[in-house]
Order: structure tokens, then sequence, then C-alpha cells
């Protein structure tokens, strides 16, 4: 990934205890209104993309397709971590606006 100012700002966001990671926890985040952007390692299984992207669209909560598990565990200090969610809207904002360039350059 060369854009890597997206990690940064999850990782900042996990210290600042702005971060849900796991199925369980970003399901209860989504479901709660409390997850401002979901993050989906890409490398996760279909069912659980799937899953997701519904959830995610019936919440309107903006979802994206970015890294793999590995990456996106150690960011947030954990092992392998499918997906996390970001509970604070000024971190999810900056992500957001780093995701779109990232989509839109690849």
């Amino acid at each position: 990934m060369p854009n890597d100012k997206i990690m940064s700002t999850l990782s900042l966001a996990q210290k600042a205890g702005q971060v849900k990671s796991g199925e369980f926890a970003v399901e209860k985040a989504v479901k709660e209104g409390s997850a401002c952007l979901v993050i989906v390692a890409q490398d996760a299984s279909e069912n659980t993309k799937k899953k997701m992207k519904n959830m995610t669209d019936y919440y309107e909560v903006p979802l994206y397709f970015y890294s793999d598990k590995e990456k996106l565990g150690r960011q947030i200090g954990k092992e392998y971590r499918s997906m996390a969610a970001v509970t604070h809207p000024g971190f999810a904002d900056s992500m957001e606006k780093q995701l779109k360039l990232y989509f839109t350059t690849e």
C-alpha cells in the first residue's frame, strides 16, 4: 500500500481509544450508531465482506475494503484483524479523505 497515511491515522485513532476491531465489536458499533467508518481487510472472506457491506449499507456507515488482515491488526496492536470501525468523526473523516484519494488513483 503506497498510502500509509490511512494506516497511521488508524493507529492514532486506536491510541485515542476510538477503534473497535474484530467482527463482533465492529457489528455492535455499527448497530449502536457509534461507527463512523468501517474498514474490512481485502483478504477477508467473501461472506464477511458481503455481511458487512449489507450491514453498513443498511446503517449508512461508509465501508472500505483496504489492506490485509495482518497489516490491519498490526496497526492497532493486535494479531490478525479482518475489520475495524473508527468511532471518532474526526479520525473517520481524515481516513475517508485518504481512502477516496487512494481508490481514485489506484
